[in-house]
């Protein structure tokens, strides 16, 4: 694969031979972050977990302090007295049976996140083979199903992500842009990865974090030192 010359200039400026400690790391990615454009910053966290087991399985959503920098665009499945709460907390779409047939009919995929209420998930379940593959199902774990529909967008509309786990046992979760600065990319970094730890599985053996990796949008990679977690 061939990268660019800003790649190839950033490429020198780490030592891959070496795990940087957070804020270090932090720092310089900011530097390799050359594109024309605000890059978004991410990390990618491999833990010593076999998601083939049910019972090591590690997902969950937590409000970052100073958000991701994304606007994002939330619909809310949900009727009568929880449509209108949706509404006035600032949910973009909000419908029920017109909205499933939408998604089925026209593909539709205007939104970023799905709320749904409890009642709702008898309809919502059956998008689950278009939901499901982007992520976008509705998840008690996640907060998506609730009839807390107010405090579910509003959470998510202050910076609320989600990680799990993918097939190679990695988790992948924007903390934020490089605009952000040092401090408040360090402040949403150390929050997740609180979140990450207290969702160690009972069942896990052996070390839990086994390696992390920093990078922006178009830099990159980084390794963190995970032991300072």
């Amino acid at each position: 694969m061939k990268h660019g010359k800003k790649y190839q200039e950033s490429l020198k400026l780490v030592d891959h031979s070496r795990l940087y400690d957070p804020e270090e790391a932090l720092e310089l990615v900011q530097q390799t972050s050359k594109a024309n454009f605000d890059e978004t910053v991410e990390i990618s966290i491999r833990l010593g977990v076999d998601p083939k087991h049910a019972d090591q399985q590690v997902r969950g959503a937590v409000v970052l302090p100073h958000g991701t920098g994304k606007v994002v665009k939330v619909l809310v499945f949900a009727k009568g007295e929880k449509a209108r709460e949706a509404e006035e907390a600032g949910a973009d779409f909000v419908g029920a049976e017109d909205m499933t047939a939408k998604i089925q009919n026209e593909n539709w995929f205007g939104f970023d996140v799905c709320v749904a209420t409890p009642d709702m998930m008898s309809k919502v379940g059956r998008l689950g083979r278009i939901l499901g593959p982007k992520g976008l199902m509705p998840n008690p774990k996640s907060g998506t199903v609730t009839m807390d529909v107010a405090k579910a967008i509003h959470d998510i509309k202050a910076g609320k992500v989600e990680y799990r786990l993918d097939k190679a046992a990695i988790i992948h979760v924007p903390i934020g842009r490089k605009s952000f600065g040092t401090q408040k990319l360090s402040e949403n970094l150390q929050t997740l990865m609180d979140a990450i730890i207290k969702a160690k599985p009972a069942a896990s053996r052996g070390t839990y974090l086994r390696s992390a990796v920093l990078s922006s949008t178009m830099g990159p990679g980084i390794r963190l030192n995970a032991a300072k977690f």
